[in-house]
């Protein structure tokens, strides 16, 4: 009779806690979202929301889990220290760099989990500075260092698989591996090395089958090239310090180039994160001005969005960013410590071929 009465004493314990740990109920100021940008021809971009941390990727918590709460303490959860770069797998999985943590967040809000993937203390390929990210088409994912100078790919879970230019001495084979963008079909990585004004195409074994460009304000020449990004046509570098995004053939063949150095829309000066919507616009962040200019492919630009500043919709110094296969655009707004999402709305498939 004892236990029984000691654990409805128990359990009345329990409420009294959870009752008195309850905060007051108060009123959720208003949040106000960023109005809809309308575009032409009934396009919209719209915001969608924002996060940071590890706790808004579990969900709400039951009853057991408030109950540990209260008696253990709320657990420390992840937050963005410095974020980097974003990529998204096919199963909508967010893995973003961040540099300042010297790990990997994975977020996972359709099965409320997350992960944060580090190695700084290994013995063997630590990884240091981790840069930029992308997914090959089984959802490995590569992940360049900038400080180690190497490659690290992981599996679909997120479990360590190998190193890419980790030479024998334990030193990297590249001196700033910066973008990457692997393309599954060809079986080929594309890694920029950034302080050798380079790009390298390996094969998946990390075999260097041939380099694209050398240092320059030409064709086909970079000065500090970074972020990558394919497309059905092109492989684009952002060219940082000539201020441009090239276009070149997987071939390394040149194409053509976008934008130019400037103080006003329409021009870059601190290009970061690309990407292509469904319509094929060009994406590109400007972490300088904190705004996100949208191109067409001949490089006339079609609208912008952002501002600095650390309200919704608002940028201080972003960085990466990806586009995913139902045009949501993931923003990593690095000096704000956070991804902000918007979608992209554009014309139905029937009608684009309809419109001048």
């Amino acid at each position: 009779m004892w236990g029984k009465a000691g654990g409805v004493l128990l359990l009345l314990l329990l409420l009294t806690l959870l009752s008195s740990a309850a905060p007051t109920k108060k009123e959720s100021p208003k949040v106000i979202l960023p109005p809809d940008l309308l575009l032409q021809d009934g396009r919209k971009l719209t915001y969608e929301r924002a996060f940071r941390s590890e706790k808004e990727v579990r969900g709400k918590p039951g009853f057991w889990t408030k109950v540990l709460d209260v008696v253990a303490g709320e657990p420390d959860y992840k937050e963005m220290i410095r974020p980097y770069d974003i990529a998204v797998d096919s199963h909508g999985r967010a893995i973003i760099t961040d540099p300042g943590a010297k790990g990997i967040h994975v977020f996972d809000f359709d099965q409320h989990k997350y992960k944060f993937i580090e190695r700084a203390e290994k013995d063997h390929d630590p990884m240091l500075a981790p840069q930029c990210v992308a997914v090959d088409a089984q959802d490995n994912f590569y992940v360049t260092d900038s400080e180690s100078g190497k490659i690290f790919v992981f599996d679909a879970s997120g479990k360590f698989k190998h190193a890419l230019g980790s030479l024998k001495g334990g030193e990297g084979y590249f001196k700033r591996p910066t973008g990457i963008a692997v393309d599954s079909a060809a079986q080929r990585i594309y890694v920029t090395d950034t302080l050798r004004d380079k790009i390298f195409i390996l094969d998946m074994q990390g075999q260097v089958m041939q380099t694209i460009g050398q240092h320059g304000t030409g064709n086909g020449e970079f000065h500090f090239p970074t972020e990558l990004r394919l497309d059905d046509r092109s492989l684009l570098v952002v060219d940082a310090m000539n201020f441009r995004v090239e276009l070149v053939g997987r071939d390394g063949s040149f194409q053509s180039t976008i934008g130019q150095v400037g103080n006003s829309v329409g021009s870059m000066f601190r290009p970061k994160g690309i990407g292509f919507d469904s319509e094929g616009h060009l994406y590109v962040v400007d972490g300088l001005w904190g705004i996100v200019q949208v191109y067409d492919r001949e490089g006339h630009l079609l609208y912008y969005f952002g501002g600095k500043g650390q309200g919704l919709g608002e940028f201080q110094l972003p960085a990466g960013l990806f586009i995913d296969h139902n045009d949501r655009i993931f923003v990593v707004d690095s000096f704000n410590r956070r991804v902000q999402v918007f979608r992209y709305y554009g014309l139905p498939k029937q009608a684009r071929g309809a419109t001048p």
